[in-house]
């Protein structure tokens, strides 16, 4: 999820999330950011099951496709950070990235539990089969016709249409993914808010007909400050959903659950369900 600091000064505020909640179930959502990395191998089986066990509500996770077109799950363009292989996912073999150890590089005060442990780079494929009623946000991480076709093509194989909204930093994948998969629900793009920014200027956000579900946006970008009262107030009126990323200061999180977002982006679900008194 994180972009170049010029492109956030551009507001590009894309990131995934679900038709998330209704006037009647008014919760704030605990959202998963990769599943969690700030308490185990992020974007990993174990990672969401462990998640999902302690409450979460959202699984936040990434997609790529590898060098023979398999759509797999990981956040950065290279293994380098997470695993004990090196080089780009499209340059990998579905075969080259599950011999990989996922949680190679997780690391807490020196140590390294997760290390063959058996973690691997999961397909998107295994996690919609292995969570069959979890809900995700799922970020495109390329602009290729054969990820976002693919994408579109699993999630309706697995009937998952209703727990899941896509996001990318690519506008025009955003575009074709909402013409090739109608059925689910979307992110804002950077043109989207900038749009809605300048109508609720004016005071004509409701006038704003969006063809998406949420904006995803970080708290503030270097001395602009995003998420205000003001800004979620006219979200709402519109329609639409506020969920701030990446949030992990627990001070933090109760400021913007005062300001009554919809949903919290963070790499410790646990915190947050504390302060939410899950």
């Amino acid at each position: 999820m994180l972009n170049p600091i010029g492109v956030w000064l551009t507001f590009v505020l894309i990131v995934s999330s679900t038709p998330l909640h209704t006037e009647q179930d008014p919760k704030i959502l605990v959202m998963a950011h990769r599943g969690g990395l700030g308490l185990w191998p992020e974007n990993t089986i174990y990672g969401y099951r462990e998640a999902l066990r302690a409450g979460v509500d959202v699984l936040e996770i990434d997609v790529w496709r590898t060098s023979d077109d398999v759509i797999v799950v990981n956040h950065d363009r290279t293994v380098d950070r997470t695993t004990d292989g090196s080089g780009p996912v499209r340059a990998a073999t579905l075969s080259e990235l599950k011999a990989l150890d996922a949680g190679y590089r997780w690391s807490v005060e020196g140590s390294f539990p997760y290390r063959g442990q058996g973690h691997v780079i999961p397909t998107l494929a295994e996690v919609l089969t292995e969570f069959p009623e979890a809900r995700f946000n799922i970020d495109l991480k390329e602009n290729s016709d054969t990820l976002i076709n693919g994408v579109c093509d699993l999630i309706t194989k697995h009937g998952a249409q209703n727990r899941v909204m896509i996001a990318s930093f690519h506008q025009s994948a955003l575009v074709q993914f909402r013409d090739h998969c109608p059925g689910v629900a979307t992110s804002a793009g950077r043109s989207e808010i900038i749009r809605f920014l300048f109508l609720s200027k004016l005071g004509l956000g409701r006038i704003y007909q969006p063809n998406f579900q949420a904006f995803q946006v970080p708290v503030r970008v270097s001395f602009l400050t995003v998420v205000s009262p003001s800004f979620v107030r006219a979200a709402h009126d519109a329609g639409l959903e506020v969920h701030p990323w990446t949030v992990n200061d627990p001070e933090e999180m109760k400021r913007l659950i005062n300001m009554r977002v919809d949903g919290i982006i963070t790499d410790y679900p646990d915190r947050l369900s504390e302060i939410l008194g899950h």
